[in-house]
């Protein structure tokens, strides 16, 4: 909706407000003429139905709003004489028109003592939930946001199954575009799996004042810009979505808006300097760990290392032994039963399932094993006797290609060696040719919606030809830690800060195994209540927060104790 069309539909529900309600604001003692008047209705309509002033501004919050004029409704109906859960139920069911009824009575009767509403249990109820959604809608929209990290792009930042806060005031929270949808979900409604907004009518972005703005590295959960599906992990026809409705995604914000960067074997550098990551940044890469004796699971395992796999040969596998194996496996290879090789991840294949049944199995030694190392962990490697060489992955050779942003020969650039590339900032302006124009496209047709074409070897910009554009608000470069198992900037370009969601601060619960069912789980008490950020060893608050409930509970007992004994 265009700002005309918005003003038009503001007006229409100032009318509709008023043809339903200047009966009962003259029955409440005020003029008829109060209920056309934009906000200043409001106002004496909560006075009338003993409602706080300040919940006018609840009326302006989308999404709030909708749950908010549910309540009202109910409100009206209870301070009018209607009040059974049948008139409570035609109120909601009416979308409010119910209250016409009421408002067109002959003499519409105010009850405007308060304490004298008689309220049914049912009514009492569903506003009572009502109000607490709105509370806590509220809290989701404009202050902290749970969110679970599902996937390994940042491990071993953040690991898989961390429940976290993320916060919404940091960089200035979001107003939402999407002005109808349900509460406390984000784009898909549960169990039934159907879209849970809709599309129109949809508001201009808006932002409130920031606390601060995104600083290199941080970690930043934003709208995935690139997103086409209806649900996360979900392949499927490609979907329009609404920018605060599409797929959240976590990566750390290594490109900040007017940087220059690039990425040379695996490393980024900003302006020509090697980007210098805060202490708690698990940087991870691609590794071969060669040895001519074999590369030893046991003592991957016996350095702490998890991410890598191993192949087990089984003699006499079995239609009925390989379905109990299922669960651990990964992958197969070889041509008969009796030379059957399963893949598996790190842990292996449990020794009782294969006592159980009666398994000849043996694990392959391989002379070459990849995997997925810190900087760290690959110096700890290569000091150990065992290792001939740990060669780093590198895509080295640079052919052109669409994998990588911006999709488009003749740009030969990969997950090792990209770049270099500015990042776009709002006001700047870049000169722009036929060479550089797939870097800048989607923002200035997708992200700032102007209309492109190029005709020969000019550019015309809303039919108008130029050779440079100015950009109409900050981007940034967002990359995971896992630096191969990432899908990233690298893949899909800038992140628009009007895509940003919030900043993660706080893990307040962590589970390992989270993907591989309940029986799998368990609980990393290392990480609860342990901050995202901050220098040094990560540390958990969990026991201090434990002693504090403790020690109040034991306050409220004594103090509950001594009035007892004075009484």
């Amino acid at each position: 909706m265009n700002e005309f069309q918005w003003i038009l539909f503001f007006l229409s529900i100032q009318i509709i407000h008023f043809l339903g309600t200047w009966k009962l604001y003259k029955t409440a003692g005020e003029d008829p003429w109060k209920a056309i008047v934009p906000v200043y209705n409001a106002i004496i309509f909560l006075k009338i139905l003993h409602r706080p002033k300040w919940w006018v501004l609840l009326l302006f919050l989308p999404v709030i709003n909708i749950m908010m004029f549910m309540v009202l409704w109910v409100d009206t109906a209870k301070h009018f004489g209607k009040n059974t859960p049948t008139d409570g139920l035609l109120t909601i069911l009416s979308l409010g028109f119910f209250i016409y009824t009421i408002n067109y009575q002959k003499k519409p009767k105010y009850i405007s003592d308060k304490s004298m509403i008689v309220r049914s249990t049912f009514n009492e109820w569903i506003g009572s939930i009502i109000f607490a959604v709105v509370a806590a809608t509220f809290v989701h929209n404009y202050f902290f946001q749970p969110y679970i990290i599902p996937t390994g792009s940042l491990e071993k930042s953040l690991l898989i199954g961390d429940f976290l806060f993320v916060s919404k005031f940091h960089y200035g929270a979001r107003v939402p575009s999407t002005t109808i949808a349900f509460p406390m979900v984000h784009d898909t409604l549960p169990l039934i799996k159907t879209r849970s907004y809709l599309k129109k009518p949809q508001l201009p972005y808006m932002r409130l004042p920031k606390f601060q703005k995104i600083k290199r590295n941080d970690i930043v959960v934003f709208n995935w810009p690139a997103d086409t599906v209806r649900q996360f992990f979900v392949r499927e026809a490609g979907v329009k979505k609404p920018t605060d409705k599409k797929s959240n995604y976590v990566k750390r914000c290594v490109g900040l808006p007017g940087d220059k960067l690039e990425i040379k074997k695996g490393f980024v550098y900003i302006n020509g300097n090697k980007n210098v990551l805060p202490d708690r940044a698990r940087i991870q890469h691609s590794y071969t760990a060669y040895s001519s004796k074999g590369v030893s699971s046991r003592k991957l395992s016996q350095l702490g290392l998890t991410d890598f796999y191993r192949r087990f040969r089984i003699e006499n596998i079995t239609q009925n032994s390989y379905s109990k194996l299922s669960p651990y496996i990964v992958g197969t290879s070889g041509n008969s039963t009796d030379n059957f090789i399963v893949i598996t991840r790190e842990r292996g294949i449990p020794i009782s399932l294969v006592r159980s049944l009666g398994l000849r199995i043996s694990e392959v030694l391989e002379k070459s094993k990849e995997l997925n190392l810190t900087i760290e962990e690959a110096e700890e490697i290569e000091k150990q006797g065992w290792v001939d060489s740990l060669v780093q992955k590198n895509q080295n050779v640079k052919t052109p290609n669409t994998n990588f942003f911006p999709n488009k020969i003749p740009f030969d650039w990969n997950q090792d060696n990209f770049g270099p590339i500015e990042i776009p900032a709002s006001g700047q302006t870049i000169a722009i040719n036929l060479s550089n124009l797939p870097l800048y496209k989607k923002i200035i047709v997708d992200y700032e919606n102007n209309s492109l074409k190029t005709i020969g070897n000019e550019i015309f910009i809303n039919d108008k030809k130029v050779n440079q554009y100015t950009f109409l608000q900050d981007y940034f470069w967002m990359m995971g830690d896992n630096r191969h198992r990432s899908e990233d900037s690298r893949f899909w370009g800038f992140v628009p800060e009007d895509h940003i969601v919030g900043k993660p601060v706080f893990i307040w619960f962590s589970i390992s195994g989270i993907n591989g069912g309940l029986s799998n789980w368990k609980v990393r008490w290392d990480r609860v209540f342990s901050t995202v950020g901050g220098e040094g060893k990560r540390v958990s608050y969990f026991p201090y927060f434990l002693i504090s409930i403790i020690i109040w509970q034991g306050y409220l007992f004594i103090r509950k104790r001594k009035k007892k004994k004075a009484s």
